[in-house]
C-alpha cells in the first residue's frame, strides 16, 4: 500500500496533492453523513450482543439443569444398588433364621 502510494505520487504528485486537500475539504462535509450510519451499526451491533448474552445464558441454565438432574439419577441409582444387596442380605438371614 505504502509502495502505491509513493508510486502515485512520484508518477503525478500535483493529482496526489489535490487529491489530499480534496479529502481534508471533504471530511467535515462527509463526516456528519456517515456519522448516523455509523451509530445505526454499532446499536445494532449492541442489540444482537445483548440477545446473545441472554440466549446463551438461558442455554447455560438449561444445561445446569440437565446436568442437576442427570447427577440426581446417578445418586439415586446408586442409593439404589447399595440398598439392593442390603435387602437381599437381610432376607437370606432372616430366611435362615
Amino acid at each position: 500500500m505504502l509502495e502505491t502510494l509513493k508510486k502515485a505520487y512520484q508518477e503525478n504528485p500535483n493529482r496526489t496533492l489535490a487529491i489530499g486537500v480534496g479529502a481534508l475539504i471533504l471530511t467535515p462535509v462527509v463526516l456528519p453523513l456517515l456519522k448516523p450510519v455509523a451509530k445505526a451499526t454499532v446499536k445494532t451491533g449492541v442489540i444482537l450482543y445483548q440477545k446473545t448474552k441472554g440466549t446463551l445464558a438461558e442455554a447455560g441454565e438449561v444445561m445446569g439443569d440437565i446436568i442437576a438432574e442427570a447427577k440426581a439419577e446417578v445418586i439415586a441409582e446408586q442409593a439404589e444398588k447399595n440398598a439392593l444387596p442390603t435387602s437381599v442380605s437381610e432376607v437370606l438371614n432372616n430366611s435362615q433364621d
